[in-house]
C-alpha cells in the first residue's frame, strides 16, 4: 500500500459511512447517486488543480453562491493577542458540536446546496446566543496553551520526556504526537463534508490548501506539500501539520501552523509526528530570511480565514470571542 494512503488511514481511523456515500472523484456536479439523496457536490464542481495535488471546489449553479453557503467562524485570536485556550476546553466543544451534526443528520437526512447555517436556504439569519443551532458547521480558529497530544495509536517513544512542565494529552485523532502552544494558529473545522466532497482524500488535500494559500498570501511562495507525508514545509521544515476525525462525514481536530518563533519552543520534547531526522520551522523564520517583516498570530489569521472561505467556497459568520461561551 502506498506509503500516503497509510498515513491517511491511520489518521482518519474513526470515519464512518453511515449513510453516506464516496463520490466517483470525477462525478458530474449536478448528479445524484442514492434515491432521495442528492450529492455533497450538488453545487459544486470540481476545477483543475492547484497549488499541488488538490481538486478545487467551484460554485457551478448560477443561482448559489458562497454568500449562501455560510460557516459560524469562532475567532478566539483577533479580540486578545494573548488569548490562550485549554486544548481540552476546545476538544469538548468539538465533540458537542460533532454529536449536534449527528442528531441533526439523523432527523433530516437529505442534503442539498446550502449550508446548515441556513437551514437549507430557508433562514439567512444565524443566532448569536448559541455556539450551536442544530448542528452548525463551525470553525475554530485559536491558540492553545502549551501542550503535547497523542493520537489513538501514536507510540509514546516519540516523547523525550525534556519538557515535563508540559502536559501530554491522549485524545481521538489519528496521527503522532504533536505539540501545540502560544505563537502557532490552530484551526479546527466542525464541517459536514456531504456539503462539499464525501472524500477524506480531498479533505486532508484542501486542510493543506488552505494552509498553501495562506502562506503564499503573506509572501512565503516556497511553501509546498511533500510527498509520502501530509502537512507544509518550507525548506524542508515542516511548518504546519493536520490531524482529523471524521464520523458521518462530521470533521473534527484540523491543522495548526507555527507562526511565531515561540511556537518552537518545546517541540525538542518530541519527534514531531513521529517524523525522526526532520526539522520544524515557523513562518517568521522564513520571512526574516527573506528581509520581510515578521508577523503575530493576529495578524496571520485574515489570511487562514481568506483561505478557508476561498478553498471551502463558504461566506463566514464571524463571532470575535475572548473565550469560547457555555454550552
Amino acid at each position: 500500500m502506498h506509503p500516503l494512503l497509510c498515513q491517511v488511514l491511520i489518521l482518519c481511523w474513526a470515519l464512518e459511512t453511515s449513510t453516506g456515500f464516496l463520490l466517483d472523484r470525477n462525478a458530474a456536479a449536478t448528479s445524484t447517486t442514492r434515491t432521495g439523496y442528492t450529492t455533497a457536490c450538488t453545487s459544486l464542481a470540481l476545477a483543475p488543480q492547484q497549488l499541488g495535488s488538490f481538486e478545487t471546489l467551484e460554485l457551478s449553479s448560477t443561482t448559489i453562491s458562497p454568500s449562501d453557503r455560510r460557516v459560524v467562524l469562532e475567532d478566539l485570536v483577533s479580540a486578545d493577542a494573548n488569548n490562550r485556550v485549554q486544548f481540552e476546553e476546545s476538544w469538548d466543544w468539538q465533540k458537542h458540536l460533532l454529536q449536534e451534526h449527528a442528531d441533526r443528520i439523523v432527523n433530516t437526512p437529505e442534503v442539498g446546496p446550502f449550508l446548515t447555517t441556513q437551514d437549507n436556504g430557508k433562514n439567512n439569519e444565524v443566532g448569536s446566543s448559541s455556539l450551536t443551532s442544530g448542528g452548525l458547521d463551525t470553525i475554530f480558529m485559536l491558540e492553545h496553551e502549551a501542550v503535547y497530544t497523542l493520537g489513538t495509536g501514536s507510540d509514546e517513544k516519540f516523547i523525550l520526556g525534556t519538557n515535563p512542565n508540559v502536559p501530554t494529552i491522549r485524545m481521538d485523532r489519528g496521527g503522532e504526537v504533536t505539540y501545540h502552544g502560544p505563537g502557532q494558529l490552530v484551526v479546527y473545522p466542525v464541517l459536514d463534508l456531504r456539503y462539499y466532497k464525501q472524500d477524506i482524500h480531498w479533505y486532508m488535500r484542501a486542510l493543506e490548501e488552505c494552509i498553501l494559500v495562506a502562506l503564499h498570501k503573506c509572501g512565503l511562495e516556497t511553501a509546498e506539500r511533500q510527498d509520502d507525508t501530509t502537512g507544509i514545509w518550507i525548506d524542508n521544515h515542516k511548518v504546519a501539520a493536520i490531524g482529523v476525525k471524521c464520523r458521518k462525514w462530521i470533521t473534527m481536530h484540523g491543522l495548526a501552523v507555527n507562526v511565531e518563533t515561540t511556537a518552537l519552543e518545546n517541540f525538542q520534547g518530541i519527534v514531531p509526528c513521529g517524523l525522526e531526522g526532520r526539522q520544524v520551522g515557523c513562518v517568521n523564520q522564513f520571512l526574516e530570511q527573506q528581509g520581510k517583516p515578521s508577523i503575530t498570530v493576529r495578524e496571520f489569521a485574515p489570511y487562514m480565514k481568506e483561505a478557508l472561505a476561498d478553498v471551502f467556497q463558504i461566506q463566514f459568520e464571524t463571532r470575535i470571542r475572548d473565550t469560547l461561551p457555555t454550552k
